[in-house]
């Protein structure tokens, strides 16, 4: 690689960047006006933001990298794209448990998924267009390659030069100035550059969205959803048998981390009987949904319709991939009836889930006047009769 492809001076990473960073960390405030002003009259403006700034994104990290957020350097679009620690951290033992002992990170952002390779003992080679993020990576990455340019150009030399231990991870920008976006023009890197990568002959991992349209999922490809604590926070695209034939039917998977758990289906499976509610009701994990696994969850299971993901079973199911709830009652949907039977019951406690019906539970809540002692939990959910609710108890 040319010197020119490694990352230049930050100035929050000098010795004058450290004093910034120091005073904004001591502020209470890092986006008030006074905190702005002391630090101007001690740093010049330029570093008195950047520390401002920075400081601020660590604080926001927080909730997502806990006190390791304090370590690491931040953009805003890199903080918003960066993968919670534990599904980095799964994905990267996903990786070594497959042989891979160095990963080639196109479009690394801050770092943050690199981190993960790097913590489970693989070699890393991070790739960053931008400049400026790039130092920032590479303070965020002791003992890796860090590059400065174009995914695109430098792909051809560094995966020439890779053998069977190396894999490739790509997280292309999916930002444009309006917002997220799922047109594949506007990823970064480009998505033909993605399928080439994924058509290659290197283990490939393609980290995108959670919405990703099944459409962009090419054959013979696995496509995982990663739920986290219950939030489906991702998709990924995977090919780590390099001999799997393109013309194979894909996989998906839904993995529900901690854990991990996982369940596996074809992306073509069969849909699953529709017909009245027996007597427990399955509410399936995002991942699971977007997975369509429905189907492997149990084998006796059925729809209540065939578009909501609502499941029914006259058993009750323990399984990770989805909440189990025993029928105790089914009432007509109308607020009237609602209204009655919490008065009826003295409910004054009242959890309302709901799918695929134009109901606002908040807004439901207020209306039903909720009054007395007890606690209850109703499923909305559009059915072959229907819309019913469902007074139900929680399986544990």
């Amino acid at each position: 690689m040319s010197a020119d492809s490694r990352p230049g001076p930050h100035l929050l990473l000098g010795d004058e960047g450290a004093a910034a960073m120091c005073a904004a960390s001591a502020e209470a405030d890092p986006d008030s006006l006074s905190a702005a002003s002391r630090l101007r009259s001690r740093f010049g403006p330029e570093l008195a933001a950047a520390a401002l700034a920075q400081t601020s994104l660590r604080r926001r990290a927080q909730a997502k990298f806990g006190a390791e957020a304090a370590q690491i350097w931040f953009t805003t679009d890199g903080l918003e794209q960066a993968s919670r620690p534990e599904v980095a951290a799964w994905r990267a033992a996903r990786l070594a448990a497959a042989g891979v002992r160095r990963v080639i990170d196109f479009g690394c952002g801050i770092g943050a998924d690199a981190r993960a390779f790097l913590a489970a003992g693989m070699t890393v080679t991070a790739v960053e267009l931008d400049p400026q993020t790039a130092a920032l990576a590479a303070a965020n990455l002791p003992g890796a390659e860090v590059l400065v340019g174009d995914a695109t150009q430098l792909a051809p030399g560094l995966l020439a030069a890779a053998d069977a231990t190396t894999a490739v991870f790509v997280d292309p920008a999916r930002r444009t100035d309006r917002g997220r976006s799922w047109r594949v023009a506007d990823f970064n890197p480009a998505w033909p550059f993605v399928l080439e990568l994924l058509a290659g002959r290197l283990p490939v991992c393609v980290k995108l969205g959670p919405g990703l349209p099944r459409e962009l999922i090419p054959a013979g490809v696995e496509a995982c959803w990663v739920s986290h604590h219950g939030d489906v926070v991702e998709a990924g695209l995977w090919r780590l048998d390099v001999q799997q034939s393109r013309a194979s039917r894909g996989m998906s998977a839904a993995v529900l981390l901690p854990g991990p758990h996982r369940l596996e289906a074809q992306l073509d499976a069969g849909r699953l009987p529709v017909r009245a509610a027996g007597g427990y009701l399955l509410e399936p994990n995002g991942a699971v949904i977007r997975a369509r696994a429905l189907n492997r969850i149990d084998p006796q299971a059925w729809l209540l319709d065939p578009e909501v993901a609502y499941l029914s079973t006259d058993h009750p199911v323990a399984s990770p991939f989805a909440s189990c709830f025993e029928v105790l009652q089914t009432l007509d949907a109308g607020e009237k009836t609602l209204r009655a039977w919490v008065r009826d019951n003295r409910v004054g406690v009242l959890e309302i889930k709901k799918r695929a019906l134009d109901v606002d539970p908040a807004a439901l809540r207020r209306r039903l006047k909720l009054s007395g002692p007890n606690q209850a939990t109703l499923i909305l959910a559009r059915t072959v009769a229907g819309a019913r609710a469902f007074v139900v108890r929680r399986v544990p």
